[in-house]
């Protein structure tokens, strides 16, 4: 029985992915996998025996997945899966902000006992809490990936002039942007032209922060920030003073602090971005997906800390190696293999910064004192025979 701990609640949808042999379970001494929501690993005791970690979300601040690649452990997310829930939320902040809607809500609260005088309250009240449309203003997106390119289609639906900002951007979210969407080269112009900035990147040691107090004077006085990616991605001191002097008229984010609930015209959700029973049920199938496909046949999708590397199986023997990204591996495996006599069906290799994947169909079972060579060499975190 090969057993997937759960380290979250975990959507049970994710029990239909699992085939026969499989068990989900919040209990288990020898996992082979964890799947998890936002629990925090970096202090986690992991078991040997754990061979990935698939995380149900596109965040992976929680895992400590270059210290997990030495362990020759493969960190999963899912990106795209809760795509649509947070997108919708980004177009509720616009709303929200652009017409003033948490304040009217607080304000109508306040006249609840007002009897027969609120018809007469409410028009008169009215005009504190006058905003403006959507439609024609330029909204600036950091970042078009699986969220960010689905904000843009649905702002530009909505009339908005988009403009995107992403050196990094993929053909397969090139592929899926509206038309309509005009790409710009450099943070400055998105200052320069957006009435409403969102950001939609992850979060990583070299950005913390790099929304702050310069970016903010470049903006149009009067614009309107949106973070429903990250909380540390801005710089709190300088976007409270950026609201408090005018700069901005609304900063609207999804991870309260001490520092920002309460203060005027910042509007905290509590951490709602993919907070839907939909979005929940499709991270947990693709991340059980991943771990399946990784576990059965050594395939990697969607890792954080290692690449993307799959392969159609041509023999009954698999050996997957995953190892520190170096010159001379390939020859050192073949060479063990060729000791053995044991050819090598077909190979892929593929590399992502310091780490590589290597999987190798052979024609014949590798023996235990072949896989233990190979795991010997200099820069291998971990061997896997695969049958």
């Amino acid at each position: 029985m090969k057993e997937i701990l759960t380290l979250n609640a975990i959507s049970p949808v994710a029990n239909e992915v699992f085939p026969e042999g499989y068990h989900l379970t919040d209990k288990a001494e020898k996992p082979e996998g964890i799947m998890l929501r936002s629990f925090s690993m970096h202090e986690y005791d992991l078991p040997e025996s754990v061979l990935a970690v698939a995380r149900a979300g596109a965040g992976t601040n929680n895992i400590p997945s270059d210290a997990y690649a030495k362990k020759g452990v493969v960190v999963f997310n899912t990106p795209g899966a809760n795509a649509n829930a947070v997108k919708e939320l980004v177009l509720a902040a616009l709303f929200a902000s652009g017409r003033k809607l948490a304040e009217s809500l607080d304000w109508v609260k306040s006249i609840a006992d007002k009897g027969e005088e609120i018809p007469k309250l409410v028009e008169k009240g009215k005009k504190n809490f006058v905003g403006h449309e959507l439609k024609g203003k330029t909204i600036g997106i950091i970042g078009l990936g699986a969220i960010g390119a689905q904000v843009a289609n649905a702002t530009e639906a909505i009339g908005m002039k988009v403009l995107g900002y992403d050196p990094y951007l993929s053909v397969e979210n090139a592929l899926s942007l509206t038309r309509k969407a005009h790409r710009v080269m450099s943070l400055d112009e998105i200052a320069a032209a957006a009435d409403y900035v969102t950001v939609h990147i992850p979060l990583l040691a070299d950005n913390k922060g790099f929304l702050n107090k310069d970016f903010f004077a470049k903006m149009k006085d009067g614009a309107v920030l949106v973070n429903l990616a990250r909380g540390e991605l801005v710089n709190n001191d300088d976007v409270i003073a950026a609201v408090e002097s005018g700069k901005l008229s609304k900063y609207v984010c999804d991870f309260p602090c001490e520092k920002l609930i309460g203060k005027e015209n910042i509007l905290c959700f509590p951490h709602l971005g993919a907070s839907t029973p939909e979005a929940e049920d499709n991270c947990a199938v693709m991340a059980a997906k991943q771990l399946v496909d990784y576990i059965e046949n050594g395939n990697i999708v969607n890792s954080v800390n290692f690449p993307a590397c799959t392969s159609a199986r041509c023999t009954p023997y698999r050996i997957s190696v995953l190892h520190k990204n170096q010159q001379n591996m390939i020859a050192q495996i073949s060479s063990i293999l060729a000791q053995d006599n044991i050819n090598i069906e077909n190979f892929e290799n593929k590399n992502k910064g310091d780490n590589a994947y290597t999987i190798l169909d052979i024609a014949a079972e590798a023996s235990d004192e072949m896989l233990a060579k190979i795991a010997a060499i200099d820069g291998v975190y971990r061997v896997r025979e695969i049958r």
